[in-house]
């Protein structure tokens, strides 16, 4: 796989109709994907070697997106804030070149603006999951 350009990585919010349309959120410049899985830990006294066993599947999963940049438009600066004081999982949908698609609700669980005196004001925000997010992998 070659190297890839981080600003090709897209985050979008979703309206909320039916079918979903996606808006890609303004200027992001910089963003960070986790994906988690926690583990169940089965190990007991006739565990062989005393090695540790899981519990395959039993783990909670969990997604965040942290990103930061400039809003573009007031628009897209009013969905995440609405969004924000709302608390309601939105659908969003999160593009990795060469990697996928990943789609689900999140909450936008923090959401700071910052301005310098002789720059553009700029935002940081973080996206916890709220339920099942779908993958579909690069073609």
């Amino acid at each position: 796989m070659a190297a890839q350009k981080g600003r090709d990585m897209l985050l979008k919010i979703g309206d909320g109709g039916a079918p979903e349309v996606f808006t890609t959120v303004a200027g992001v410049r910089a963003r960070t994907i986790s994906l988690n899985a926690k583990t169940a830990d089965v190990t007991d006294a006739d565990s062989a070697g005393r090695w540790r066993e899981l519990l395959a599947g039993a783990g909670v999963k969990s997604a965040s997106v942290s990103g930061q940049g400039v809003f573009r438009d007031a628009a897209s600066d009013a969905r995440i804030r609405e969004a924000f004081f709302a608390q309601e999982a939105r659908r969003w949908r999160l593009t990795v070149p060469d990697f996928g698609v990943l789609e689900g609700p999140f909450l936008v669980s923090a959401l700071e603006y910052a301005g310098e005196h002789e720059g553009e004001a700029s935002f940081a925000m973080t996206l916890s999951s709220a339920g099942e997010i779908g993958f579909t992998a690069a073609a």
